[in-house]
């Protein structure tokens, strides 16, 4: 498949039927044009129809529009496989993933989705979006539509109802079911539940991804749990930003990719999705056991009044943040997202203790955690990873970009710089920089690979006939500006973007909505 496209480039001017006498809607020229199948990149033009590529090769005239691409190059659009967009409705254009490169973004990652399915994306379908959206269904979402917080196994009757909102949203068009076995409720569920739920998204086609169970401590348990669920539901699988928590874990990565190796060759289908930082971000309330939070915030509250009770929750705390995101260090713990204290966003556990007076030992800490999840909670970045791990994954040919992104904009609270960066920091950082994967490998695993985890034959690569989504960006300059000191910066070195044949964003950085659409699997897009 890697040299399907090669005949595309060999200087003819390629199309669909004879070439027209009419211009074309839009022409590229010039461009250093990367397929997106992992092949070096070949100097040539491309035609755009309505929203089709038309041609590819010399052209013999040009189009009503024109883009000269001389020094540039050319890549199919960017698919985000594991994206945060349940602001689209307020932020229609995603802006922030838009000036990545990011043409497609798939929702509901980590076990949570919208609901009811089909209304939610028949109203996105009347919205003026940036990039295509496509979703997937929320294990924890459909969970907790049945049984709430409760940690238990579901009745028969549960679970029978449970597997027919699955079945709901895979008529509707889901791409697959999505778990969070490390948030609730998804973590009171058993495997058994998971694989009866993962077999009915497998009846239509779809993929199963997965936060595991565990990323630290219990990280080699939580891959062969997925794996387990790629064989007994015989589903595809994707683990989800694919990562090792905590010092403790750090060189965890050369056994969880042998386990995917060893799956594969026995005929699973396993994959990975990553994201390119050394840094987490989720909630605060990951620091504290489950079953603390069974039953919601108020009955967590509770618990804290008994004395003996919030004992053996601080305690557990403390062991997170000594072996787990923790990281052992309260300035590893840097805060996102408070409602409640918007001075904390973009300062850390330790500040807020100092800021209180108080030592920055671990157990403040933990106290601290525990006041944070009892005012609301936060969103939190945990700098817990290794550098080693994020490069030794990424080389690895099954593991795809993807960036765990919110939707943000400028001034917005204190987010994680991989909704600003992702793409463009594998591009500039790790491959031109540093020379991890080289650059045509990088644009594979944002593209072609993703579209074909997700069974799409007409996105993920540059041929005629498809879809006409497309980034247009300079190599020698494209990187990743924002920081997680200063994380609301756009990218630098991405020229067009290009959604659906509509030039979507410009050089100046101006956007353009209204090209996006909502891809539904099994139905036309």
């Amino acid at each position: 498949m890697k040299y399907l496209l090669l005949g595309l480039f060999t200087g003819v001017t390629l199309f669909a039927g004879c070439q027209q006498n009419m211009p074309y809607d839009l022409v590229i020229l010039n461009a250093q044009v990367y397929d997106g199948l992992g092949n070096e990149p070949i100097l040539s033009d491309i035609a755009i129809n309505g929203d089709t590529i038309a041609a590819i090769g010399k052209l013999k005239h040009g189009g009503k529009d024109t883009i000269d691409a001389s020094g540039l190059a050319v890549a199919p659009g960017f698919i985000d496989l594991h994206t945060h967009i349940e602001r689209l409705l307020q932020i229609p254009s995603a802006s922030s993933h838009l000036r990545q490169g990011v043409t497609l973004t798939l929702g509901g990652p980590d076990g949570r989705s919208p609901w009811p399915f089909q209304p939610y994306l028949d109203s996105l379908a009347e919205v003026k979006l940036g990039p295509n959206v496509a979703y997937l269904v929320g294990h924890n979402t459909v969970r907790s539509n049945i049984m709430g917080l409760e940690d238990r196994k579901p009745t028969p009757a549960e679970l029978t109802a449970m597997k027919a909102q699955i079945d709901t949203a895979m008529q509707a068009g889901a791409f697959g079911i999505s778990t969070g076995l490390k948030y609730l409720p998804g973590a009171f569920s058993t495997v058994d539940e998971v694989i009866a739920l993962s077999k009915v998204a497998a009846s239509y086609g779809g993929i199963y991804t997965s936060h595991l169970r565990e990323e630290g401590l219990g990280l080699i348990e939580g891959v062969q749990e997925a794996i387990q669920i790629a064989q007994e539901a015989t589903i595809p699988v994707v683990l989800t930003h694919h990562k090792a928590i905590g010092l403790p874990m750090w060189g965890a990565s050369k056994k969880t990719l042998a386990m995917v190796d060893s799956a594969r060759a026995i005929g699973l289908d396993v994959m990975m999705d990553q994201y390119p930082y050394t840094a987490s971000q989720t909630g605060i309330s990951v620091l504290i056991p489950a079953w603390a939070m069974e039953g919601g915030i108020e009955k967590y509250r509770i618990r804290l009044n008994d004395k003996k009770t919030r004992s053996d929750i601080k305690a557990g705390v403390e062991f997170n943040i000594l072996n787990d995101r923790g990281g052992g260090d309260l300035n590893r713990v840097q805060f996102g997202r408070v409602k409640w204290k918007p001075e904390l966003e973009g300062k850390t556990l330790k500040d807020w203790a100092e800021m209180e007076g108080l030592q920055p030992t671990v157990s403040t800490g933990a106290e601290l955690v525990m006041k944070a999840q009892e005012n609301g909670g936060a969103s939190c970045i945990f700098h817990v990873i290794n550098e080693e791990d994020v490069q030794r994954i990424m080389q690895h040919p099954m593991a795809m970009v993807a960036s765990d992104g919110s939707l943000v904009e400028p001034g917005d609270g204190h987010p994680h710089p991989r909704s600003y960066g992702t793409f463009p920091r594998v591009l500039g950082h790790y491959s031109r920089e540093l020379g991890v994967i080289p650059m045509p490998e990088a644009i594979r695993k944002m593209t072609s690979l993703p579209a074909a985890r997700l069974g799409l034959t007409n996105r993920g690569s540059i041929a005629v006939g498809s879809f006409a989504d497309l980034v247009v960006f300079n190599p020698e300059t494209i990187a990743d500006k924002a920081t997680f000191e200063n994380p609301h910066q756009y990218p630098e070195g991405i020229s067009y973007v290009i959604v659906n044949g509509i030039i979507s964003v410009k050089p100046d950085g101006s956007i353009k909505t209204g090209a996006g659409r909502v891809l539904r699997k099994g139905f036309l897009d």
